[in-house]
């Protein structure tokens, strides 16, 4: 019986042994997106304990604990007159953690206790308080801040998740400052201004009319409003946008000024013209991304806020959000079809969050891949639900089927918690370990150049390259 998470955790053959530790082990980290807050990077002020580092804000976490049937008061603090001790989440945690097999949760938590704590006491409700009390003492020890653990993390590059009305105060004060070795950047991320059909919409738009200067009268001063934006992003070293898509729009001759005048008004919308608004916002950015040579991600396929009365007590991004299953085949191929057409189609990360998809982007890659340096278009790692073992695998199994995996651009966080750059580790390890139980089946030569480079170029090399930006 192997070892519970020893140095060759998850590698089953001696090739993978030899990719992980010769080759992707020390390969930097470029974390092209993530949901860091830059405040709190600048602010850099140290951990309280490990349960806020653990739990505050991490909602996968959440999820699991009350599947597990754990008071509310545990994860957010709803509902509750005595707010538990940071101990007492702690344990609630840990205790409900003992019995996650086969959850992605159970080793990445062991992986952050090993990799920043240096504990490798196996999470139990009684060693819950031998945990606490160890983390805590290390934190304090070692100063534990954000900048603290990107800095021992190996980072290259954190590209955050930010709104076009956004100042960037602290991108600006983080770069002045040079706590943070790695590169901190923005990443441009406009839902609320494609959103026509939510009823944040109309606020939004006056606010992006008096950030940008413009009189958003019309939807080509809109669009006027939005590059103003991007540009400014640009000048301070944005070179990635970001868009989170339910399922694809796409609709034609609709007259996308009068639908943007109907919003305005208040006036309700038909489905056919929402789509129509956002294809041609999503068209119009595209033009001004490829200007700029900037990369556009486009994650597709979450159902949000399913719990109504979850919703309202606790907001958006609190764990009760699932997968879709929309078709989005026909209006993906039509939406990027329309960019191409006017060679204005940019560098471009299709994500999926249904894995019923997998197959549908990996051959709609080769549909547009162009110009430039290999994977112009690119199949996005598996996210959110999916970045576990299997979701990361298949991801991988089906871009290596029927595109290049040797041009994949890797990981990401899309993390709230900066403990999770060991995320990057688990991910090369299940990639190494495919590769190499390719080689010891007989199906690709052990030829350690050729695998080496595959294997660092997935790790950081594509990522740096695809974004071109200079570290």
């Amino acid at each position: 019986m192997k070892a519970f998470m020893d140095k060759d955790f998850m590698l089953s053959n001696d090739t993978a042994k030899k990719l992980y530790h010769e080759y992707a082990a020390d390969m930097p980290i470029f974390d092209y997106h993530c949901h860091l807050s830059p405040q709190e990077m600048y602010e850099d002020k140290p951990f309280e304990s490990v349960t806020r580092m653990f739990l505050d804000g991490d909602h996968y976490k959440w999820r699991y604990m009350r599947s597990m049937g754990l008071d509310e008061r545990y994860m957010t603090g709803y509902r509750t007159g005595d707010k538990p001790s940071d101990y007492e989440r702690f344990e609630a945690f840990i205790s409900a953690l003992q019995y996650a097999i086969g959850n992605p949760l159970y080793h990445w938590t062991h992986l952050e206790l090993q990799r920043y704590f240096g504990i490798d006491t196996i999470c139990r409700a009684d060693t819950a308080k031998e945990i606490f009390d160890k983390a805590n003492a290390v934190i304090k020890e070692k100063n534990m801040s954000p900048s603290y653990l990107i800095n021992n993390s190996n980072v290259a590059c954190v590209c955050t998740t930010d709104d076009p009305i956004d100042d960037l105060e602290w991108h600006k004060k983080i770069a002045e400052k040079g706590h943070i070795k790695a590169k901190v950047l923005p990443a441009f991320r406009p839902d609320f201004m494609i959103n026509i059909d939510k009823d944040t919409f109309v606020p939004y738009i006056e606010k992006l009319a008096f950030v940008s200067g413009v009189k958003i009268d019309s939807y080509d001063a809109l669009i006027d409003a939005i590059y103003k934006r991007i540009d400014y992003f640009h000048a301070v070293g944005c070179r990635i946008s970001d868009h989170a898509l339910d399922g694809v729009p796409y609709a034609e001759n609709i007259d996308v000024n009068a639908v943007f005048k109907k919003a305005m008004c208040g006036e309700a919308l038909a489905e056919t013209e929402v789509k129509a608004y956002k294809a041609a916002v999503l068209i119009d950015l595209a033009k001004k991304y490829t200007e700029l040579d900037w990369a556009m991600q486009l994650h597709i396929g979450a159902l949000r806020n399913n719990n109504t009365r979850m919703f309202e007590i606790l907001g958006a991004d609190t764990g009760f959000d699932s997968i879709a299953d929309y078709n989005i085949a026909a209006d993906l191929s039509k939406l990027l079809n329309a960019m191409d057409t006017t060679d204005t189609l940019p560098k471009t990360i299709l994500y999926t969050l249904n894995p019923k998809d997998n197959y549908v982007i990996a051959t709609m890659l080769g549909n547009f891949q162009g110009k430039g340096a290999g994977g112009k278009i690119q199949f996005g790692s598996g996210w959110w639900f999916c970045d576990q073992r299997d979701g990361m695998t298949e991801q991988m199994k089906a871009l290596a089927n029927l595109g290049a995996l040797n041009k994949f651009v890797g990981m990401l966080t899309d993390s709230r918690s900066f403990l999770s750059y060991t995320r990057h580790e688990y991910f090369r390890r299940i990639m190494c370990n495919i590769l190499g139980t390719w080689v010891e089946n007989g199906e690709f030569p052990a030829d350690y150049d050729t695998l080496g480079k595959i294997v660092k170029d997935i790790c950081f090399n594509n990522a740096k390259n695809y974004f071109g930006i200079a570290l």
